[in-house]
Order: structure tokens, then sequence, then C-alpha cells
């Protein structure tokens, strides 16, 4: 279960609260996005971020792989990217941030994974799959794949692959079924009224139908 911050949406109970609602529940990824932040700004609030998490759960920043870096030179622990196809090349991000960082890359085509063919195994930990349905936090998302489209790419590769865009509690189920890793929420805990327990629920749900 990964949770993917928004800026906005995480205004009505705050960042780093529903942050810590989220990994009390026992998600297993916690991916910070900021699109608009500056580097400093994003760097202060990958810290803020880090001391809340503090080793319960991976922490992922998403896009910036030099932010990663300075957090991490910084004796921040921040175990990794997750990267956009028209992010860093990943390539260079694993020389950036060596063997030990979890690099995720956004995969959403065929042609995306006949490109990734040709890397090296170790240079990407995961794919994050999507859009599964049309979704608000992402303005420019391509056409949703639905739950066969993704089963349909998540069984072309050896990747763990994380259904992201638009995943609802009642999606959970669909996904581990046609062979995904895990799921990516942002607003399903974002807005809830109860983000822990949400996030529990979400991570019960999971957790039900993989062994299901």
């Amino acid at each position: 279960m990964h949770f993917v911050t928004d800026p906005t949406l995480t205004r009505r109970h705050g960042l780093l609260p529903t942050v810590d609602a989220a990994v009390r529940a026992g998600v297993s990824v916690v991916q910070l996005r900021d699109k608009h932040a500056t580097a400093r700004e994003l760097l202060s609030t990958a810290i803020a971020v880090a001391d809340v998490v503090r080793g319960r759960c991976l922490l992922l920043l998403d896009d910036r792989a030099d932010i990663v870096l300075a957090a991490r030179q910084a004796d921040v622990t921040v175990d990794g990217v997750h990267l956009g196809q028209d992010d860093l090349p990943v390539r260079a991000a694993r020389r950036m941030l060596g063997p030990d960082a979890v690099i995720g890359l956004t995969a959403n085509t065929r042609e995306h994974l006949t490109e990734l063919a040709t890397l090296p195994e170790s240079i990407v930990n995961y794919l994050g799959v999507g859009v599964i349905r049309p979704t608000s936090t992402k303005a420019d998302h391509p056409e949703p794949l639905g739950i066969d489209g993704f089963g349909a790419l998540a069984a072309r590769t050896e990747l763990p692959c994380i259904a992201i865009g638009g995943v609802g509690r009642d999606d959970v189920d669909d996904v581990a079924r046609v062979g995904g890793a895990g799921v990516a929420v942002v607003s399903t805990i974002c807005t809830a009224d109860d983000p822990e327990q949400t996030a529990r629920d979400l991570v019960a749900c999971w957790a039900a139908g993989v062994t299901a």
C-alpha cells in the first residue's frame, strides 16, 4: 500500500498528521509529491516528513532524485525516488543514488515496457502503472487503463506493478486478482474524515485480496 501525498488535499488535516496517520495504519510506502515546490521547499518538507516516518515504512520522493541525494547528504533517511517518463533517466538516478536506493518508474504503455527491457535488472525496483480511472490529482493523465488494462501490462513484466490513479477501495481486490503488487492512493486517504482508519481499511483490504 503506497500513500502518495498531495499538497492541496492534505491541507484538510495537515501534511504531517496525515502522513503519520497513514504510517500508523500500516502503509508500506509514503511518496512525497509536490509538483510546484521549489527545491529548497521540497528538501525542507522531505526532512520534516522523514522525521515523522522515522523508518516505519519506506519514504520516496516524487520526481526529484537530486533532493533525495541532498537529504541523504544531510543524514536524513529518504529511501528513494519515483520517476516519471519525463524525469531524470533511471540510469542516471541509479548512478546518483547508489545500489541501495529504491527507484520506481511510471510505465503506462507497451512501449514503456519495451524500453524498460533494455535496462539492467538492478536499475528499476518497481513500476507505477496507471491511471486506472480518471483522477483529479493528475490533470494531464493518459487514457485510463482500467483494471484489465493494468493487468495486461503487469503480465508483460517481471517487475512489481503498483496500480495508481483513481484507485479506490473497491478496486483493491481486483488489482490483486490481475497480478498487481500493490496499489497507490492519494485522495482516498487525504480527503478522508479519518485518514488513519481509511488507510487501515485499505491495508486490510489489500491483505485479504492477496490471500483470497
